[in-house]
Order: structure tokens, then sequence, then C-alpha cells
């Protein structure tokens, strides 16, 4: 195929993009991603640089085709991660939480395609501005942290505003979706929420099973008023979040230590411990949509862009 500017970008098949959520996105998963044709994405969070190390080496035996690392340029061992991907000659990075610029010449050198995630047409600008070969455009509708604006509104934006591919995430869980980001000038999609549930990711069964209950009301935002928020479906963590927050919002001097120490640890305990309860589980709006467990990469990624087509052609045929 790889009709896509992304595809001829990065010897992929689809344009797809595996979203990189953290304890999540590991070798098992971002490798049967990138089998299956599209892109999958390593998580590196804020984990040290052996531990990455670990799973860069075991997607490389699961997999011959290309595959990224995730890097959250907030991490604590960042410097590390930045040379360790070097030093593997990673193909493409995507990066969070900041500007990669100060790393901008060392990952030129190594020959790394570098993809930001972004959440304004202005932070858009500046990565393109600083050598980004494309960017990846989230809008609020995606789980875990998030920005402002939605993806509808978002996207054509940030295409009108750059001349570098960009990538279309947040509320994109089925073929409809992926048609839609095509028409607002996408150039590939990036999905988390479905690969959640996917057979080879390694979440807990009782997060899956959270997922595939959900309905279109089933998550809630917490942290708007710490300028940090994050998109998790509903449970007795997100309440008793929402209500500490309200009481600090109203303080002349609020205490955000508190919301920091409640959501400490959270999302391991969603993932790996499958604390439906008090564990944070990150998940975008589209998991109303998602139904099906236990599907195996392969088979979303080709349901994606078989059903993306059927709906392209269906419309086309109806209007014309």
């Amino acid at each position: 195929m790889k009709a896509s500017p992304i595809c001829q970008m990065l010897d992929i098949d689809y344009p797809i993009f595996q979203g990189a959520m953290a304890w999540v996105a590991e070798a098992t998963l971002a490798s049967a991603v990138s089998n299956a044709g599209g892109l999958g994405i390593i998580a590196s969070g804020h984990a040290p640089r052996e531990v990455v190390k670990e799973q860069i080496d075991r997607a490389k035996s699961l997999t011959d085709k290309p595959f990224g690392v995730n890097i959250m340029l907030m991490s604590p061992h960042v410097e590390a991660i930045v040379d360790l991907v070097c030093e593997e000659k990673i193909k493409v990075i995507t990066t969070g939480a900041g500007s990669p610029g100060k790393y901008m010449k060392k990952f030129k050198e190594a020959g790394i395609i570098v993809i930001p995630v972004v959440a304004s047409v202005g932070l858009a600008r500046r990565m393109e501005s600083e050598g980004a070969d494309a960017v990846v455009v989230e809008g609020m509708e995606g789980g875990g942290h998030i920005g402002k604006s939605t993806t509808m509104a978002l996207v054509p934006q940030v295409v009108d505003a750059v001349s570098i591919p960009v990538i279309a995430a947040g509320g994109i869980g089925d073929g409809r979706g992926m048609a839609a980001a095509f028409m607002l000038g996408a150039d590939a999609v990036q999905l988390g929420t479905r690969f959640l549930v996917s057979k080879e990711s390694t979440i807990h069964p009782n997060f899956k099973q959270a997922v595939i209950k959900a309905n279109d009301l089933s998550t809630a935002v917490t942290g708007l008023t710490t300028g940090h928020p994050v998109r998790g479906l509903r449970n007795k963590l997100t309440r008793e979040y929402e209500k500490l927050e309200r009481i600090e919002a109203g303080k002349a001097e609020p205490n955000w230590d508190l919301l920091e120490d409640l959501g400490k640890g959270a999302l391991k305990r969603a993932v790996v411990d499958g604390d439906t309860k008090t564990g944070s589980m990150m998940s975008g709006q589209i998991a109303g949509l998602v139904k099906s467990e236990g599907d195996p990469c392969e088979k979303i990624v080709h349901d994606l862009m078989e059903d993306c087509v059927s709906v392209m052609r269906q419309r086309y045929e109806r209007w014309t």
C-alpha cells in the first residue's frame, strides 16, 4: 500500500499508530501492531534506561518491522532514554510533555524520525520550526493526559497551519472515525483505547472488562483546575479526586499536593493489579464503542482499514 506520506516515511503498510499508553504500550503490544502493518510504539514513561532497553530488545525479537518509542520529556531519565534510542537506531520516536527541540540535533544525527504529540496549533507550528517530521494532534476525547480542544476542531486547524504530515488522535475507535480524520486532512490516525482490549494487550482482565462495559458517559476528566487534566473511566478514585479538587480549588491557597498523593501509583494499580475502584483506568470517550475483547491486533488493524475504505466508498456512492 504505502500511499500515505506517513506510510512512505515510516515504511509501514497502514496509516495507523498505536498510542503510547504508559504501563500498557510495551513490547508485546507494540510488536503485534507493527507486525499487523501499523506502527507499534513502546511507552517509556518514567522508566529507567535498563527497563526501556529490555522492551526494545524484546520488540526486536518479536518483529522485523519498524516500531517506535515514546519519550516523556519530563521523565527523570529522559537524557538516558534519548541516548538509548539513538544507540539502538530506533526508526521513529514520538514525544510528549514538552518540546524535543533540545535533543533534535542528536535525533537527526542518528537518523531518527521525530513526531511530537501536540494539543494546540501554536505547539504544532513550533514543533515544525524545530525540525519535527510530523505531529500527532491529540484531541481531548482521548484517554490519559489531554488538552482543551476536540479532535474535530483541532485537526483541520493544525493541518492548515503546518506543512508536515498530521496524525489525528483522540476519539478514534473504528473505521468511521478513521475516515472522518482523513476528511479533516490527517495523513494517519493514532488509537489507544481500542488496543487496550486486544489479545496482545497485557493489562489486567478487570481493566479490559471495564472498557468493554463502558458507555458514552463512562469517562471523567479530573485535574482541570490543576492544569493537568486526565481522562479515565469513572470509579471511586475519580469521584474522590473530583471531590477533593472542588475543595482545594475553593481555597485561597490550594494544596495540590493532596491530589498528587491521591493519584500516586493509581495507573499501575489499574493496569497491573486490576484495581478498578482506586486504580486510574485511563481511557478515551470511544470506550463506549469498544465491545469486542481479545481481537488480535492484526484483525483490529485490518478491520479499521476495511471499514474506513468501505465508509468512504459508501458515502461517495450515496452523494454521486
